[in-house]
């Protein structure tokens, strides 16, 4: 993938300074960290199994249990296909886009185009040139209006099928800044694998198995693009925003073992930004010199949330 550089005034630093030369260190994919990340992908499958069975039961109470089920592996998915990214979770290239592409198509997420976008989010954290995959933007002024459509941000949905219709059609385009034509074959290829899925969606709706996709599908989304958002965006909120220090512009959070898991390690972002190819089942072993150094460090997401409501009550009552 090749990303055209912006002028070196406005190029940030290539590596913080002055932090812990732990949160630095590289670190390539082992065997073990490839075990890791495969024993992850079983558990999603077997859950994700689970989650069907229950949506496609008779009994009101399975049903819900079941979409709610499906909802939470669609986005605990995202967050698997967000190390794929990275290519931090195997050892050679190719498995995975052959892993990321599937992993994000339920929540309508077009994996070389997430990669393209996040690492220049990576790139230019603490710089205008700053831009996020999803679209929060942490730089604007916080207000619960504004938290609300993020959280409910289904325009996205609609966005991507315009995407897919583009790409149809032959009309896609990257809108922030230039990439190479194989990566853009590849977004094209991707958008259009997304839309098979939903055209097959669709059939089955109109052929009167509608229950399969409402219930496996289009409910479990609906219920996951708040439950993402909600998972992504303590990441740099209430942070410094105008610092290209990871140690300022990104929070960690403790957590427990189940949202270190659900999450992929995305609690212990200080960590990941500060060495991103990192495997993911790595990083806990460095949150000891994060919470020594880092400036946003919280024990839990309910620690994190009450900040934010702390932030935003003065603005609610205004």
């Amino acid at each position: 993938m090749t990303i055209t550089a912006p002028p070196a005034a406005t190029r940030p630093p290539a590596t913080p300074t002055g932090g812990p030369a732990l949160l630095f260190r590289r670190a390539r994919v082992s065997r073990a960290d490839e075990r890791i990340f495969v024993g992850k992908l079983a558990l999603l499958a077997v859950l994700t199994a689970v989650g069907a069975v229950l949506a496609l039961r008779s009994e009101p109470l399975s049903i819900v249990a079941g979409v709610l089920l499906l909802a939470a592996m669609y986005t605990h998915a995202v967050e698997l296909q967000h190390q794929c990214l990275h290519h931090s979770a195997f050892r050679r290239s190719l498995p995975h886009r052959l892993v990321g592409v599937p992993l994000g198509m339920p929540l309508l997420v077009v994996y070389s185009h997430y990669r393209v976008r996040h690492l220049q989010h990576h790139r230019y954290l603490g710089t205008p040139q700053d831009t996020e995959f999803f679209g929060f933007d942490t730089r604007r002024p916080l207000t619960i209006g504004v938290l609300v459509r993020g959280l409910f941000d289904y325009p996205r949905l609609g966005a991507v099928g315009l995407e897919i219709l583009r790409a149809a059609a032959g009309r896609w385009r990257y809108a922030h800044g230039e990439i190479a034509p194989a990566m853009r074959r590849r977004i094209v290829t991707e958008h259009l694998l997304l839309g098979v899925a939903v055209l097959a969606a669709v059939g089955l709706a109109l052929t009167g198995h509608g229950a399969y996709p409402l219930r496996l599908w289009v409910l479990p989304l609906l219920v996951a693009v708040p439950l993402h958002f909600l998972v992504e965006l303590p990441e740099h909120l209430l942070c410094e925003t105008d610092t290209t220090d990871v140690l300022r512009n990104t929070r960690s959070i403790r957590g427990s073992w189940l949202s270190t898991w659900f999450t992929n390690g995305n609690n212990l972002h200080i960590e990941h930004h500060a060495a991103m190819s990192v495997p993911i089942n790595q990083l806990p072993s460095r949150h000891e010199e994060t919470r020594r150094y880092g400036q946003h460090v919280q024990r839990s997401y309910a620690e994190f949330y009450r900040l934010l409501w702390e932030a935003v009550r003065p603005r609610a009552r205004a």
